[in-house]
């Protein structure tokens, strides 16, 4: 990197991403459950962040290259309604969809603000190198961490708009409960007048959505999977993949796809740092992941109901996926 570049960087660690998050407290009340679970975002080590980049190229797995032609048709309009302003993104990854977000913005502004975050540090890294050569005038603040860090320590804006957006649908990995609790969290964080962008899968045929969940090649499975690797790592475990199996189905009663991990065999496994033991009978599993799909008309109703009013939503052709441009009503003493 350059002089030029590390002008245009900025970088902040919201304590570090291989730190034990609450010392692994989500990871014991998971696992200690009747039922056992693991938190999803135990699935974004830098292998597993490299895995779903694989994923999202695959040709059963629809929501990413759906989506990305919707932004592809959008952008330039998305630019235009919100005017010059600063782009954060929660879970950016690779940045694939959000590059035609910032060639639009580009094109019609004459200042580039983009703010990435990511529990992976690497691949943020990695993307911000690369964006910040891709646009000579980007100014970038790349921020390593959680949700809940960064919509709680945003950096002050430089612009003085501000757009969050949320791809993907990975709102669909939260519960009902905890969706309510981020859009809370994503209503705090914006101030009146500012946007939020989001992605969701919606309600389809259920051979199409349980494809994108069990691919031919194996990279989904090997994807969840490598959540008991990071375990492993992270909280000196001893998980032995070769004794689990990916299980993927949708639930119809809850519209959502749930990604499971079963024992193969009964076995005991230890994470030395939580000092946790636990007991797995053969055929027990662990969820891992739900990916909910989204009712637009509910879904609308809940987002007003936290002050976002989406102004105008885009779908594909076939209704798989949608976009919503939503913008912060002011409440209460907030309104003039």
């Amino acid at each position: 990197m350059d002089s030029r570049e590390s002008s245009r960087l900025r970088w902040v660690t919201l304590g570090s991403s291989e730190a034990l998050v609450d010392e692994g407290l989500d990871v014991l009340h998971g696992l200690k459950q009747p039922s056992k679970t693991l938190p999803c975002r135990y699935f974004y080590d830098d292998r597993g962040s490299d895995l779903f980049e694989q994923i999202t190229d695959l040709p059963e797995y629809y929501p990413t290259r759906t989506e990305q032609s919707i932004l592809e048709n959008c952008a330039l309009e998305i630019a235009q309604l919100t005017g010059s302003c600063e782009l954060v993104e929660l879970g950016s990854g690779s940045s694939r969809k959000t590059r035609l977000l910032l060639e639009a913005y580009s094109q019609l502004h004459t200042q580039l603000q983009y703010c990435p975050i990511d529990v992976s540090a690497g691949i943020l890294r990695t993307t911000a190198l690369e964006l910040l050569r891709q646009y000579p005038k980007l100014r970038l603040c790349g921020l390593a961490g959680t949700y809940e860090q960064a919509l709680a320590h945003l950096p002050p804006a430089e612009l003085e708009n501000r757009m969050l957006i949320f791809l993907g649908s990975t709102i669909g990995n939260l519960s009902a409960e905890a969706c309510d609790r981020f859009l809370t969290q994503i209503q705090h964080a914006l101030k009146p007048g500012e946007y939020f962008l989001l992605g969701v899968d919606l309600q389809k045929e259920v051979s199409v959505i349980e494809a994108a969940y069990n691919d031919a090649q194996g990279i989904t499975a090997a994807f969840n999977l490598n959540i008991l690797n990071h375990l492993n790592h992270r909280f000196q475990g001893n998980f032995d993949l070769n004794q689990f199996s990916h299980w993927a189905f949708y639930n119809p009663v809850q519209h959502q796809i749930e990604m499971h991990l079963r024992s193969l065999k009964h076995q005991i496994v230890t994470l030395k740092a939580l000092n946790l033991e636990v007991t797995l009978e053969a055929g027990e599993t662990i969820q891992t992941e739900i990916s909910r799909k989204f009712h637009l008309p509910t879904l609308t109703t809940t987002l007003e109901s936290h002050a976002l009013h989406p102004l105008h939503i885009w779908t594909d052709p076939q209704a798989w996926f949608g976009l919503l441009l939503c913008q912060r009503q002011c409440v209460g003493a907030e309104c003039p």
